[in-house]
């Protein structure tokens, strides 16, 4: 087989040079470094315009997403470790580790070719809806790292002379020191395959894992790691295995009834709950909301006082402010148009404590964004704190410097005024 060397060059030239080996190695390797080079301008140009013209020109949406991420650019990569594969017996001396080392750079150009095409594919596949329920960049990562296996293993094989199989029979005995290295690829590749079986997690979803600082929206679901944004914009990279060996909660459920929960408590002081007088009943008659309410209690109220008998007042029913504003409370509820009413809506009074009398508001809003529902919440609990004193109610609190300092005054003020009163009576 004539060198290129000898194609290249005449007869006087090439007599030479072969008495100057190494003047002729270094001459054959500049042909065919030339040669390569005008091989890859062309093949560059082929993919950048006629290529590239294709793809635009087309329809399909998938190759646009292959030629982004350089797929059939990356291919071009493989010509000057061809043109050096076959030129390798053009070399007296070093041609069998020239053939090796182009035979090692092609294969690992077809490794960087199939990870272009693996991110590609994923891309297309994020595309669809079906994404968020069964998310496969994890799958793709292991399928990532299976190719760079296999290539590695083909390298190594090529460069020593050496049987992959013999290898592979090699790599048994380190299956301890392979376990111990993949230990946290091989966790979160089963943790991914339960998280995709039970549809634990989804792209999207609200989180919240306290033990882990995590309190916002899957952002990236990856072999080793879930990625969460926080409500404030910080980042949390929690083990993808954490999620199958610890509780966390997440709020998707919420998010797909369309209705947030409102679950709060009014505060009462206990030593405000009474009866409420006639003229108060007159009074809260006005409210339209209480109308009827009051107007068919106190008749069923007034019937039943009528069969009891009895003069003692304990033995009589009467309405009680609290529970005519636990009532006020519900209709008013009922009536908010910002609240589901397919969902369970009620005031209810819970158990009274050091902290006063407990009047809980459950009821669920139509929306389930952040900022119209907390607007809702807060129209709402505006409304009842407000009108809660028109019932004769008193809200708890603990007491502050202020309470403090007016009871203070009241004090003094009282102290004064009996002192002034001594000194007149003298």
């Amino acid at each position: 087989m004539e060198t290129l060397f000898q194609l290249a060059m005449p007869d006087i030239f090439c007599s030479f040079f072969a008495s100057h080996k190494l003047l002729h190695a270094l001459f054959n390797f500049v042909i065919v470094s030339l040669f390569a080079f005008v091989l890859t301008y062309i093949a560059r140009k082929i993919v950048d315009v006629v290529i590239k013209f294709t793809v635009e020109r087309t329809r399909l949406k998938w190759d646009d997403i292959f030629f982004r991420h350089g797929v059939f650019s990356k291919f071009v990569n493989m010509v000057p470790a061809l043109v050096f594969y076959w030129s390798s017996a053009s070399f007296e001396r070093g041609g069998h580790w020239l053939k090796k080392l182009s035979f090692c750079i092609i294969i690992l150009v077809i490794m960087d070719i199939l990870r272009a095409a693996n991110k590609a594919l994923l891309e297309i596949y994020d595309s669809f809806e079906v994404s968020k329920d069964k998310p496969l960049k994890g799958l793709m990562q292991i399928v990532l790292i299976v190719i760079y296996c296999v290539g590695l293993i083909a390298i190594i094989s090529i460069l020593l002379d050496k049987s992959p199989a013999l290898l592979l029979s090699g790599f048994g005995a380190m299956t301890a020191v392979v376990m111990l290295i993949f230990r946290d690829t091989i966790l979160g590749f089963v943790a991914g395959l339960q998280i995709a079986a039970n549809n634990s997690i989804r792209r999207g979803d609200w989180i919240v894992m306290p033990q882990n600082n995590a309190d916002g929206e899957v952002v990236d679901i990856a072999l080793h790691t879930v990625k969460i944004q926080n409500w404030d914009k910080t980042i949390v990279n929690i083990p993808t295995h954490k999620f199958t060996e610890e509780s966390f909660i997440n709020w998707r459920g919420m998010l797909e009834s369309g209705g947030r929960r409102i679950c709060r408590d009014i505060l009462f002081d206990v030593s405000s709950v009474r009866y409420l007088s006639d003229a108060e009943i007159e009074k809260l008659a006005k409210i339209d909301l209480l109308r009827d309410y009051l107007n068919r209690k106190t008749a069923e109220i007034a019937e039943w006082n009528k069969k009891a008998g009895g003069e003692s007042p304990v033995n009589m029913r009467r309405l009680t402010n609290i529970g005519t504003f636990r009532e006020y409370a519900r209709l008013y509820l009922s009536n908010n148009a910002a609240l589901r009413k397919d969902l369970p809506l009620f005031v209810r009074q819970m158990p009274h404590a050091e902290n006063g009398l407990p009047l809980q508001i459950y009821a669920f809003t139509k929306t389930t964004e952040l900022v119209e529902y907390e607007a809702v919440q807060a129209d709402i609990f505006d409304h009842l704190l407000s009108v809660s004193g028109y019932f004769g109610l008193r809200l708890f609190q603990n007491p502050s410097w202020h309470d403090i300092q007016v009871l203070s005054d009241r004090i003094n003020g009282n102290s004064d005024a009996d002192s002034k009163k001594t000194d007149k009576n003298a």
